[in-house]
C-alpha cells in the first residue's frame, strides 16, 4: 500500500495508492477513479450523477479536473523537517509555512516559454484484441483539460497494469512574464496547430466492411521550426481535426529515445508489423533538461539509434523551479523514506563512513608500504582529482581488521543525494549506504551451489537505491534498485510497503545489491543455466532511512545550502585491488571460467575496490535502466 501526499488549503491528509488503479467504464470511456479508497474524514467527496466520477475540485494537484483556482494558492501547510540540510538524524516538527515562490507539488510546471499540467483522466478509444484481455494494449485521449491548455498527444498502456499513467498538456506563457523568452527573442509563438495527418498504421487490413473496431494511427505533420510530441488514435480512416493537438517549436523540445516495447504486432497478426514504445529524453541525468509527456512511440519499422519523428519538451527555466526546497527535501525522506532490511545470515553489516574511520581504516598511497590513519570527518583524504590509482582506503591491520569487517549496524545511516531528473518534472532521492565490506559470491550451475570462498569480496562496498518523486504532485513514482552492474525501476504500485508510505528495500546476503522482495535472484546467464545468487530476506537486521539519513548532496539548492562531507570529494578507491586465481574455484568449473566470467556482473572478474558516490556514473548521470 502506499500514500500520497495531497494538499488543501485547510489540511493536509495521505491517499492510497489505489485510488489512482483506476476502473474503465466502457459506457462512458471514461477513466474514473475508485472513490472506496479515498479517506471520507479528510475531504468533502461529491458523486456527479451523469457520469460517477469524482469531483476533486477542491483538492490541490490530485485531478487533472481539479479547478485552476486551487493551484494558485500562495501559502501551503506541509509536515516539514526544520533541521539544516546537513544535518543527519530528523525529528518530527511542527508544520511550517510555506511562502510564495515555492514551485513543488502545485499541479503545473513552468518550463520557459510553457508552463505544463499534469493530466491522468482519459477517455478510451481502441484496444488491440487479443484472446487474453490482459495482455491488450488500450489507447486513450486525454479530457478535463483546464482551459488555455492544449493536448500534445494520446496516451496508451498496457491492460495488465494499474490505471496511473499521465500525459503533459501546454499552454503559452503570456509575452510579459518575466519567466519567458529565455531561448530568444524569437516572435514564433511556442505552440502551432499541425499543417496535415500521416496515416502510420491501421489494424484494418484494407478493406472497408471490416472497418468497425479498428485503430488507426496519426502522426500529426508539425510547420516548419516545430516538432510533434506524440501520435493520435481514432477509430476511424477520417483524419482528426487539426486542432485536437499542439506542435512545439523546435527549439523548446529535446531529442527522446524509445524506452520500452508497450506492443508487438507481428506479421502473423497484421499483414505489416507495428510496434508502440514508451519514450523518454535522450539526454537524462542532473544535467538534462528533457521532459518526459506521458505520450508514446509507434512505427512498422524503426532502426535502433534513429530519431524518431517526435520529440520531448526542454525545460527552459534555469531555476527549476519545481524542485522542493531544503525543507521540502527532510519531509519527502521522513515521508517517503524505505526501511532497508539485510538478510538474516548476513554477516557484513553496514556501518556509518565516520565509524569506519575511527574504527582503523587507513589511507594508503601508491608507493608507500604503511597506511595513514583517517580524520574521522574524512578531512584529511586527498579531494578532487580523478581516479588515477595513487591513492585507496583499506581496512586495519591486525585484530581490528576482522571486527572492522563485520560493521556496525547501528551506526549506519543513509547518505542522501537530491538531484533534478527529467528536465526538473521529478526529483531523484539517491540513498547510498557503506559497507565496510563485501562478502563472497555463491555460484549457482543448475540445481548446484559453489560457495565462491574469495571470489567478490572487496574492502568498502557502496550501494544505493533512488527515490523517483513527482514534482507535479510529490507522489513517489517509483524506486531505482541498483544490482551490482545494473539495476531496475519499480512502479510505486509494486513495491512493498512496512508503514504507511515507506517502502521496503531488500539488501542481498554478501554483495548488498538491492531488490524489491525477498527471494533468490540469479544474476548471470539464463541460457547458460548460471549465475551468482543474491538472497534477500526479512530480518530484525535493517536500517530506517526516514530517519537515520544524512544529506550530503543538493547541487541545484545553490552553493553552501547543503555542507558536502570531505570524504565525499574523494575520488580514489575505497578498497585495494585484488586479483582473482582461478584455481580457488570448484575443479568442475575451472576449464569454462573465460565463457562463464563473460556472463557474470563485471564486480566478480577480478575486484578493483570501488569508488565513492562522486566517481559512479549515476551521480550526474542517470541509473542505469
Amino acid at each position: 500500500m502506499v500514500y500520497h501526499i495531497l494538499f488543501t488549503k485547510d489540511n493536509i491528509f495521505s491517499l492510497r495508492n489505489d485510488a489512482y488503479n483506476g476502473v474503465i467504464d466502457r459506457n462512458i470511456t471514461e477513466y474514473v477513479p475508485n472513490l472506496a479508497y479515498l479517506p471520507n474524514s479528510h475531504t468533502k467527496q461529491e458523486k456527479d450523477g451523469s457520469i460517477g466520477a469524482f469531483r476533486a475540485s477542491n483538492l490541490l494537484a490530485s485531478s487533472p479536473a481539479s479547478s485552476m483556482a486551487s493551484w494558485q494558492l500562495n501559502e501551503r501547510l506541509l509536515n516539514l523537517n526544520e533541521k539544516s540540510c546537513h544535518q543527519g538524524i530528523c525529528s518530527d516538527a511542527s508544520p511550517v509555512l510555506l511562502l510564495d515562490g515555492q514551485g513543488f507539488a502545485l499541479g503545473k510546471i513552468n518550463l520557459g516559454e510553457l508552463e505544463a499540467v499534469k493530466v491522468s483522466r482519459f477517455k478510451f478509444i481502441w484496444s488491440n484484441n487479443t484472446q487474453d484481455d490482459k495482455k491488450g494494449v488500450t489507447f486513450y485521449k486525454p479530457i478535463g483539460i483546464p482551459d488555455g491548455f492544449y493536448s500534445l498527444g494520446y496516451y496508451c498502456q498496457s491492460n495488465d497494469q494499474p490505471f496511473r499513467g499521465f500525459v503533459l498538456v501546454a499552454r503559452e506563457i503570456p509575452f510579459k512574464s518575466e519567466s519567458t523568452h529565455i531561448s530568444t527573442g524569437i516572435a514564433s509563438p511556442a505552440l502551432r496547430v499541425p499543417v496535415d495527418y500521416t496515416l502510420v498504421w491501421s489494424s484494418n487490413d484494407g478493406s472497408e466492411e471490416r472497418l468497425q473496431g479498428c485503430g488507426f494511427f496519426w502522426l500529426p505533420q508539425p510547420p516548419e521550426g516545430y516538432k510533434s510530441i506524440g501520435y493520435l488514435v481514432t477509430c476511424s480512416p477520417k483524419k482528426p481535426k487539426l486542432d485536437k493537438v499542439r506542435c512545439v517549436r523546435a527549439d523548446l523540445t529535446e531529442r527522446c529515445e524509445n524506452y520500452q516495447v508497450i506492443l508487438n504486432v507481428g506479421t502473423r497478426f497484421s499483414e505489416f508489423p507495428f510496434q508502440v514504445w514508451s519514450t523518454r529524453p535522450s539526454h537524462r541525468g542532473m544535467l538534462g533538461r528533457g521532459v518526459s509527456v506521458g505520450t508514446f512511440s509507434c512505427n512498422s519499422c524503426w532502426v535502433p539509434g534513429q530519431e524518431l519523428p517526435i520529440a520531448c519538451l526542454k525545460n527552459l527555466d534555469p531555476t527549476l523551479h519545481a524542485m522542493p526546497n531544503c525543507d521540502q527535501i527532510h519531509a519527502l525522506i521522513k515521508h517517503y523514506g524505505p526501511t532497508v532490511f539485510f538478510h538474516p545470515d548476513e554477516i557484513y553489516m553496514p556501518s556509518s563512513v565516520s565509524w569506519f574511520f575511527e574504527n582503523g581504516a587507513l589511507l594508503f598511497r601508491k608507493g608507500d608500504s604503511v597506511g595513514q590513519s583517517i580524520d574521522v570527518d574524512g578531512s584529511n583524504l586527498p579531494s578532487g582529482g580523478r581516479n588515477d590509482g595513487e591513492f585507496w582506503i583499506d581496512l586495519p591491520s591486525g585484530d581490528r581488521k576482522n571486527s572492522v569487517k563485520s560493521g556496525n549496524l547501528g551506526s549506519a545511516k543513509l547518505y542522501v543525494h537530491v538531484k533534478p531528473a527529467l528536465g526538473g518534472t521529478f526529483t531523484d532521492i539517491a540513498m547510498w549506504i557503506f559497507c565496510p565490506f563485501n562478502g563472497p559470491a555463491t555460484l549457482k550451475v543448475g540445481v548446484m551451489n559453489y560457495s565462491l570462498s574469495k571470489i567478490g569480496q572487496h574492502v568498502g562496498d557502496w550501494e544505493h537505491f533512488t527515490l523517483r518523486i513527482c514534482n507535479f504532485t510529490g507522489e513517489l513514482w517509483s524506486i531505482y534498485f541498483s544490482q551490482h552492474s545494473g539495476g531496475v525501476w519499480v512502479n510505486a504500485y509494486d513495491l512493498e510497503y512496512i508503514q504507511g508510505n515507506k517502502a521496503i528495500v531488500y539488501s542481498s546476503k554478501n554483495g548488498h545489491a538491492t531488490f524489491p522482495h525477498p527471494g533468490t535472484y540469479i544474476q548471470g546467464s539464463g541460457k547458460l543455466g548460471l549465475g551468482i545468487r543474491n538472497d534477500v530476506a526479512r530480518s530484525n537486521f535493517f536500517v530506517d532511512s526516514s530517519t537515520h539519513y544524512e544529506l550530503v548532496a543538493a547541487e541545484y539548492l545553490g552553493d553552501g545550502v547543503v555542507s558536502e562531507p570531505g570524504w565525499l570529494q574523494f575520488m580514489r578507491k575505497w578498497g585495494p585491488t585484488i586479483v582473482y586465481d582461478v584455481s580457488i574455484l570448484p575443479l568442475v568449473l575451472r576449464y569454462s571460467m573465460a565463457n562463464i566470467f563473460i556472463k557474470l556482473p563485471v564486480e566478480l572478474y577480478g575486484e578493483e575496490g570501488p569508488t565513492g558516490p562522486k566517481e559512479k556514473n549515476n551521480w550526474v548521470g542517470d541509473e542505469r535502466g
